[in-house]
């Protein structure tokens, strides 16, 4: 037989395996080994049992698991959405929401480096969703899963030196990508690397589709478009607030903060870089000079008497939302101030509770950076893999406010909120619904590197409202 190229495996229930097995038929839930040919993108699914499939090669059980560097060019992919990591922390709950929507059809692959835990986690939930083998560190594996699906969903962090193989992979295959990063550097490069050659396939490279930024991202859309349609014009400042938030840690999260902080140590030219508010922006030139817009400082108390504090994530949120702005002609406002803090209220104890927060923030930043105490913490801290038990994702929740101010004076306020743990419960609705929306939802025409903002627009904003979300707007007094 001709060489076929590089070919991947769909894995179900193991059957046969160590066998050669010749033409014939697809029998549900067989594990087709070898360099099979992928004749129907539900293949594994009992209801497509007795459609017929080619297969050769030989395979020995030692051969061991099948790489996605063993998948067929073709003409159609086979897959609609892949869910990359999936064996992750946050990649299995990705699966799991995929597994209880209505997918009408919809074919999904779940992708990671072993077979083993990619099929204990089918069995799991209760699907026969195709396995495909591969791994940030096999460029060959990276670029065939990319041109294996319309869409590739990540969750293999820290995205900095694992993540932009794919990205590039998915720009070149014209495939459309979503991951979690917050990770301001990775989505620079990815921008510095990847914006042109995905404009110029058409990909859609969307990243920071979790907590990081998705609240903050569609949260500021929605609220400038309600000022336009009040006839209010362009927002002049916009402020987030944390009202209230509760949810465990992932050992992922802590893993990308050890890798930005030893980026930074040994390279002490990008902190400057990361104070830079426009980091992201498509054209830093073009950006206003609005002189300093801090994402750090002690405490803080507004004109309406609310005590602030730091918000962790702020530095990353902020430069998502502005490059929104810019890619949409700062449809928000040309000169539009933001910024994102945490709200500890107006009693009398507010501002010790601001100065704690302050305070375990910045301890929690030089700890990470002092080789002494790093250590310490890396005791304690959840490792890879790790993350909130169930109890504390089902018992988490979120409430952030959007208050602005737009050129005529006018004051918003948008409620961005949801159940579920913020970090992993409603991260992973966020990332599934985003996967979906990219794989089925009539989007604006644009490609590139972008922002959930731009690449979702309202169409994962209504996703998140069926899905229990709050996204709301009203006036306030001034």
């Amino acid at each position: 037989m001709a060489d076929r190229g590089p070919q991947v495996a769909p894995v179900g229930m193991v059957q046969g395996l160590g066998r050669e097995q010749e033409e014939g038929v697809v029998g549900a839930g067989r594990r087709i080994l070898g360099d099979p040919e992928i004749p129907h993108p539900g293949v594994g699914k009992p209801e497509h049992a007795g459609q017929p499939f080619t297969r050769c090669g030989r395979v020995r059980v030692e051969d061991g698991p099948y790489r996605a560097s063993n998948l067929a060019a073709m003409s159609e992919r086979p897959f609609d959405v892949v869910i990359f990591g999936a064996t992750g922390f946050v990649g299995r709950l990705v699966a799991e929401h995929l597994a209880a929507q209505d997918l009408g059809g919809l074919r999904i692959a779940l992708a990671g480096r072993s077979a083993g835990k990619l099929a204990r986690l089918q069995q799991a939930l209760g699907v026969t969703w195709p396995v495909l083998i591969a791994e940030s560190a096999d460029q060959e594996s990276i670029e065939v899963l990319a041109r294996s699906a319309r869409v590739v969903v990540s969750t293999v962090g820290p995205y900095g030196p694992r993540g932009l193989p794919l990205v590039l992979a998915c720009a070149a295959a014209g495939t459309s990508y979503a991951d979690l990063t917050g990770e301001a550097l990775f989505v620079r490069q990815s921008i510095d690397q990847a914006h042109e050659l995905a404009v110029s396939t058409g990909a859609r490279i969307v990243h920071a589709c979790g907590f990081d930024s998705v609240p903050s991202d569609l949260g500021v859309q929605v609220l400038a478009d309600q000022v336009r349609r009040d006839g209010e014009g362009e927002l002049a400042e916009a402020t987030l607030l944390v009202v209230s938030i509760k949810g465990g840690v992932s050992g992922g999260t802590v893993d990308s903060m050890r890798v930005m902080v030893d980026d930074v140590r040994d390279d002490p030219s990008l902190a400057r870089r990361l104070a830079d508010p426009y980091l992201l922006s498509p054209n830093r030139s073009a950006e206003p000079d609005l002189g300093r817009q801090p994402d750090t400082f002690f405490v803080e108390r507004l004109p309406d008497g609310t005590w602030v504090a730091p918000f962790v994530v702020a530095g990353f949120n902020t430069r998502i939302v502005r490059r929104s702005n810019a890619l949409q002609g700062y449809a928000y406002g040309r000169e539009l101030r933001y910024r994102e803090v945490v709200r500890t209220g107006t009693s009398l104890l507010a501002p010790v509770t601001a100065g704690a927060v302050a305070l375990a923030t910045g301890a929690f930043a030089l700890g990470m950076r002092t080789p002494v105490v790093r250590p310490l913490l890396d005791r304690v801290l959840p490792d890879p893999g790790e993350g909130p038990s169930e109890k504390t994702r089902r018992n988490g929740y979120f409430r952030l406010e959007i208050r602005s101010r737009s050129v005529t004076g006018a004051h918003h306020v948008a409620t961005v909120a949801a159940r579920g743990d913020y970090g992993y419960g409603a991260t992973s609705v966020m990332l599934g619904q985003a996967a979906l929306s990219l794989a089925t939802d009539v989007l604006p025409d644009i490609a590139g590197v972008l922002t959930p903002a731009t690449a979702l627009n309202g169409a994962l904003t209504d996703r998140l409202r069926r899905n229990g979300f709050t996204f709301d707007v009203r006036r306030r007094a001034g």
